[in-house]
């Protein structure tokens, strides 16, 4: 190891070693054995075993228990401007490869899974929606937004403005305070409003980024949604937890006789049905502002049915001590549906938690398959759209379980 770096030392357990070596960028702050040098909140340090190997660069918190995020295990890299800059360059060529030209809307930065830990940037147009959830993308996050933006218009694309929802309680534990508001790029003044608008698979949205969900909207079901689109002609779709609508939209303009789209929020029914008339297909749709927890059960009594279900919840557990219980509500809610569908019937179905693990979400069908008396017929099982990279190495980054069956 390189001692003239002149970074801090951090000499870290076994166990942290490990992991490490097995390709995970985090260190819990259990793991740490000693410090050597004087740290800096969000500042970097050097990760080594407990006989001095280099393990690693990366991100030191004080506040959280994820004590440091590696940035890098190359001990020859220097973080400076071209650093970053090679690394945001290697973040939108991916875009461009698998994207290819569907890059108006979607995810350019996804963290850990492009080696900028703690840091999220969606593209919604030619505005940039940034999340920053680490002290050690914020202290250098004012190097990272204009040499993005620099390397978008190079390429031929407009961006107008950088906006940043920062307004979320994760950032506390990093000892970052909370807010949103647009970030100052040098040289150009940004927009006048928050709100904008998109087209994704053909649908068209307004996108609410300074007050919707996350940053304003989600990318990572689109192709998933364009799957949805495919089996929906001339079925009548019940599109729970619609959120703005973004799956219903998809089944309407895919050709359903109906869609009716629920959820519990009255303003996300605002949007969604917002969203139908500017896409022209309010005459083939119904909004209800309804707990689907209540509603599913209700339907079994109702003359009302349906042929297609799709069932996108919000994540039921955050953690993995409360993943069993979390797998309770999936049960609930994709049994009643199982009941609902006639025989031959269309059940999308999907979990965005990665506590809620493939084999514990598959399980859960399976006992819910068998408790409602049906089989399941796999159309596919599907992930996040590719702007969302997983790395095998870090299940977190693996999240988003989408399935596709017919219901026998």
């Amino acid at each position: 190891m390189k001692l003239e770096r002149g970074f801090p030392i951090v000499t870290v357990t076994r166990k942290a070693q490990a992991s490490i070596l097995a390709g995970h960028p985090w260190i819990y702050d259990t793991e740490l054995l000693k410090t050597e040098g004087p740290v800096q909140n969000g500042g970097l340090v050097d990760v080594v075993s407990d006989k001095g190997r280099y393990l690693g660069t990366g991100f030191l918190s004080e506040h959280s228990k994820i004590r440091v995020r590696l940035l890098s295990r190359n001990a020859n890299d220097r973080f400076d401007e071209a650093f970053y800059e090679r690394r945001l360059r290697h973040a939108w060529d991916y875009r461009k490869t698998v994207m290819g030209s569907d890059l108006s809307c979607c995810r350019i930065i996804f963290g850990e899974a492009d080696q900028f830990p703690g840091l999220t940037v969606d593209r919604f147009g030619d505005i940039l929606v940034a999340q920053t959830l680490s002290i050690g993308m914020e202290r250098i996050k004012h190097l990272l937004f204009p040499l993005l933006c620099r390397i978008l218009c190079e390429d031929g694309q407009e961006i107008r403005g950088l906006y940043e929802r920062n307004d979320v309680a994760i950032r506390e534990l990093e000892g970052l305070e909370q807010y949103k508001g647009w970030f100052d790029l040098p040289g150009r003044e940004h927009p006048s409003s928050t709100q904008t608008t998109i087209v994704e698979n053909g649908v068209t949205y307004g996108v609410d980024f300074e007050n919707g969900q996350k940053t304003g909207f989600f990318l990572d079901q689109k192709y998933n949604r364009q799957a949805v689109a495919r089996l929906a002609y001339g079925k009548r779709v019940l599109d729970c937890f619609t959120h703005t609508g973004s799956f219903a939209l998809n089944a309407a303009l895919g050709g359903a006789a109906h869609v009716c789209a629920v959820d519990v929020s009255e303003s996300a029914i605002d949007m969604a049905r917002a969203n139908a008339r500017r896409n022209g297909l309010e005459d083939r749709m119904s909004f209800q502002v309804a707990n689907v927890f209540d509603l599913l059960p209700s339907l079994e009594h109702s003359s009302e049915k349906y042929d297609f279900i799709i069932l996108d919840p919000p994540a039921f557990t955050k953690s993995r001590r409360t993943a069993e219980s979390a797998m309770r509500g999936y049960k609930e809610i994709n049994l009643r549906a199982m009941k609902l569908l006639p025989r031959g019937g269309y059940l999308a179905t999907c979990s965005c938690s990665h506590f809620a693990t493939d084999p514990l979400f598959r399980s859960m069908l399976q006992s819910a398959a068998h408790d409602a008396s049906v089989q399941l017929k796999q159309i596919e099982a599907r992930q996040q759209s590719p702007d969302h990279p997983i790395l095998w190495n870090v299940e977190e980054t693996n999240y988003l379980k989408f399935y596709l069956f017919q219901v026998v």
